[in-house]
């Protein structure tokens, strides 16, 4: 069955880093684009990064421009986000996602989604 598995999230002082990780499975992970979310306590989902089905395109919010970083090994069904200078306000549960037909900032574009990693920015 289809499966998305995020890791790498965690306690981290503001102004470090994490890079997360999500391990595709169950699908023809080269065929997706994939997707990162974050959701706040209280608050909407939003979208964060994302990239197209090879790789040569990514876009960001502009909250994490310049700061986060995203790619994938499609060898490894494997989509990473380098999270740097990280601020109390990064702190959420990060979410990847996957979308066969759509390049997209817009969450109900994504078909599969992982049950998420907690990120915790706080001195």
């Amino acid at each position: 069955q289809v499966q998305l598995v995020e890791s790498g999230g965690g306690l981290v002082q503001p102004g470090g880093s994490l890079r997360l990780s999500c391990v595709a499975s169950g699908f023809t992970f080269s065929n997706y684009a994939m997707g990162w979310f974050r959701q706040a306590p209280g608050q909407e989902r939003e979208f964060v990064s994302a990239i197209n089905w090879g790789g040569g395109t990514t876009v960001y919010a502009s909250s994490v421009k310049g700061r986060f970083t995203i790619s994938r090994d499609n060898a490894k069904n494997t989509v990473y986000l380098q999270t740097n200078s990280l601020k109390p306000e990064d702190t959420a549960v990060y979410y990847c996602a996957a979308s066969r037909h759509f390049f997209s900032r817009t969450d109900s574009q994504y078909e599969y989604w992982g049950q998420g990693t907690q990120v915790t920015v706080s001195s």
